[in-house]
Protein backbone atom coordinates (compact mmCIF):
# COMPACT_ATOMS: atom_id res chain seq x y z
CA UNK A 1 0.00 0.00 0.00
CA UNK A 2 1.58 3.61 -1.17
CA UNK A 3 1.74 5.68 1.98
CA UNK A 4 3.16 9.34 1.94
CA UNK A 5 2.93 11.10 4.86
CA UNK A 6 3.91 14.64 5.84
CA UNK A 7 4.85 16.25 8.66
CA UNK A 8 6.63 19.30 9.57
CA UNK A 9 3.92 22.20 9.44
CA UNK A 10 2.34 24.49 11.84
CA UNK A 11 2.01 27.97 12.69
CA UNK A 12 4.65 30.46 12.37
CA UNK A 13 5.30 34.53 12.68
CA UNK A 14 6.02 36.12 9.32
CA UNK A 15 10.21 35.71 8.92
CA UNK A 16 10.55 32.15 10.61
CA UNK A 17 11.34 28.93 9.45
CA UNK A 18 9.95 25.43 9.10
CA UNK A 19 11.17 22.56 7.98
CA UNK A 20 8.49 19.98 6.35
CA UNK A 21 9.29 15.94 6.18
CA UNK A 22 7.75 13.33 3.94
CA UNK A 23 7.95 9.81 4.18
CA UNK A 24 7.34 7.34 1.84
CA UNK A 25 6.25 3.54 1.65
CA UNK A 26 5.03 1.18 -0.45
CA UNK A 27 7.17 1.96 -3.64
CA UNK A 28 10.78 2.34 -4.97
CA UNK A 29 10.90 5.53 -3.23
CA UNK A 30 14.43 6.14 -5.03
CA UNK A 31 12.87 5.72 -9.13
CA UNK A 32 10.48 8.30 -8.64
CA UNK A 33 10.58 12.23 -8.52
CA UNK A 34 9.28 13.82 -5.64
CA UNK A 35 7.55 17.45 -5.18
CA UNK A 36 5.99 19.22 -2.96
CA UNK A 37 2.62 21.56 -3.70
CA UNK A 38 0.47 23.72 -1.93
CA UNK A 39 -2.98 24.87 -2.07
CA UNK A 40 -5.03 27.73 -0.39
CA UNK A 41 -8.38 28.29 0.44
CA UNK A 42 -9.97 29.33 -2.57
CA UNK A 43 -6.97 28.80 -5.12
CA UNK A 44 -5.62 26.26 -7.19
CA UNK A 45 -2.87 23.16 -6.04
CA UNK A 46 0.37 24.30 -7.64
CA UNK A 47 3.59 23.42 -7.44
CA UNK A 48 6.25 24.67 -4.68
CA UNK A 49 9.15 22.84 -5.42
CA UNK A 50 10.38 19.30 -7.20
CA UNK A 51 13.01 17.35 -7.47
CA UNK A 52 14.74 14.44 -9.42
CA UNK A 53 15.29 10.53 -8.11
CA UNK A 54 18.72 11.11 -7.93
CA UNK A 55 18.37 14.38 -5.84
CA UNK A 56 20.46 16.06 -8.84
CA UNK A 57 18.08 18.06 -10.16
CA UNK A 58 15.67 20.73 -8.49
CA UNK A 59 12.81 22.96 -10.05
CA UNK A 60 11.14 26.04 -7.45
CA UNK A 61 8.51 28.40 -8.17
CA UNK A 62 9.87 31.83 -8.62
CA UNK A 63 7.77 33.05 -5.49
CA UNK A 64 9.54 30.48 -3.42
CA UNK A 65 13.21 30.68 -4.75
CA UNK A 66 15.99 31.55 -2.29
CA UNK A 67 13.93 31.10 0.51
CA UNK A 68 12.76 27.36 0.19
CA UNK A 69 14.72 24.20 -0.38
CA UNK A 70 13.64 20.59 -1.48
CA UNK A 71 16.04 17.53 -0.56
CA UNK A 72 15.52 13.73 -0.44
CA UNK A 73 17.06 11.13 1.65
CA UNK A 74 16.78 8.13 -0.43
CA UNK A 75 18.22 5.85 2.38
CA UNK A 76 15.08 7.10 4.37
CA UNK A 77 12.16 6.91 1.76
CA UNK A 78 12.55 10.73 2.73
CA UNK A 79 11.91 14.05 1.08
CA UNK A 80 12.17 17.50 2.82
CA UNK A 81 11.34 20.99 2.15
CA UNK A 82 13.40 23.67 4.54
CA UNK A 83 11.13 26.89 4.30
CA UNK A 84 12.89 30.51 5.34
CA UNK A 85 11.53 33.97 5.72
CA UNK A 86 8.39 32.68 5.24
CA UNK A 87 5.74 35.36 4.14
CA UNK A 88 1.73 35.38 5.00
CA UNK A 89 0.98 34.57 1.10
CA UNK A 90 3.07 31.15 2.10
CA UNK A 91 0.00 29.75 4.22
CA UNK A 92 -1.63 26.71 2.41
CA UNK A 93 -2.24 23.03 2.72
CA UNK A 94 1.23 21.29 1.76
CA UNK A 95 1.34 18.26 -0.18
CA UNK A 96 4.03 16.14 -1.19
CA UNK A 97 3.67 13.94 -4.10
CA UNK A 98 5.52 11.54 -6.50
CA UNK A 99 5.96 11.25 -10.27
CA UNK A 100 7.29 8.22 -12.23
CA UNK A 101 8.38 10.70 -15.07
CA UNK A 102 11.34 12.37 -14.02
CA UNK A 103 10.47 15.64 -12.54
CA UNK A 104 7.47 17.05 -12.99
CA UNK A 105 5.94 20.56 -12.84
CA UNK A 106 2.13 19.83 -13.06
CA UNK A 107 0.18 18.07 -10.81
CA UNK A 108 -1.41 15.40 -13.73
CA UNK A 109 1.89 14.27 -13.76
CA UNK A 110 2.30 13.16 -10.15
CA UNK A 111 1.10 9.37 -9.29
CA UNK A 112 0.98 9.19 -5.40
CA UNK A 113 -0.31 11.86 -3.26
CA UNK A 114 -0.15 12.72 0.37
CA UNK A 115 -2.91 13.93 2.96
CA UNK A 116 -1.18 17.38 3.34
CA UNK A 117 0.14 19.47 6.20
CA UNK A 118 -1.20 22.93 7.19
CA UNK A 119 1.44 25.75 7.26
CA UNK A 120 0.02 29.19 9.01
CA UNK A 121 2.10 32.42 8.95
CA UNK A 122 1.05 35.06 10.77
CA UNK A 123 2.29 38.86 9.85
Amino acid sequence: QVQLVESGGGLVQAGGSLRLSCTASGFSFSRYGMGWFRQAPGKERGLVAAIAASGGRTVYTDSVKGRFTISRDNAKNTVYLQMNSLRPEDTAVYYCAATSVGIATITSSYNYWGQGTQVTVSS
